[in-house]
């Protein structure tokens, strides 16, 4: 039961400070600009991608082609390369069901993080704070160094998403670190 409280008090904690990285400071925006001349861009994607929503890569290879590395090479040397997250007209911006969504998301991962917090026998608050935060920077550098790497994110996006992940793990772990008490030794009782 403990665990459980102290996963939804880390959830809690963690959407605060997330809530207030994106509408409050200027973390969320990092690495985003607006396309130039993006009217005629817009029309350009609706007249070619129409209706159909999808995560695009471009220029596309076949990768089960036997020169498919070669052959995305020499494509993106010739062409302009990159991810485009489409949406057709009638995408509702933000809604209810969203956020529900990101908070539900955020108590699971401290739920994860309290659970393995309880298998420890670390004694010391601000340890167990750490290791919770050393869990925020693990799940903060996965996936962002990745589509830095391997997709070209902003490093400046990059940077300030796995920033907003880490602390949003320290905020958990200010929470679940004061629930979650240390595990008894076992092998002394």
């Amino acid at each position: 039961m403990r665990i459980a409280i102290a996963g939804i008090a880390g959830g809690i904690a963690m959407f605060i400070w997330t809530s207030i990285a994106h509408i409050a400071l200027p973390l969320g925006q990092i690495g985003f600009s607006q396309i130039p001349n993006e009217a005629a861009v817009l029309s350009a994607m609706h007249d070619s991608i129409g209706e159909r929503s999808g995560l695009f890569f471009f220029p596309w290879t076949d990768m089960k082609s036997s020169n498919a590395m070669a052959e995305a090479e020499a494509r993106m040397k010739i062409n302009p390369s990159g991810l485009l997250i489409y949406h057709p007209p009638g995408a509702t911006g933000m809604t209810t069901l969203l956020v529900i969504v990101e908070f539900v998301k955020e108590v699971i991962v401290s739920l994860i993080a309290a659970f393995l917090l309880a298998q420890t026998m670390i004694a010391a608050y601000a340890a167990r704070v750490g290791f919770v935060a050393l869990t925020g920077l693990a799940a903060g550098i996965t996936t962002n160094v990745s589509y830095w790497n391997w997709y070209g994110f902003p490093t400046n996006y990059t940077l300030a998403y796995a920033s907003i992940d880490v602390v949003a793990f320290v905020a958990a772990g200010l929470a679940i670190a004061a629930i979650v008490k240390p595990r008894q030794n076992r092998l002394g009782s």
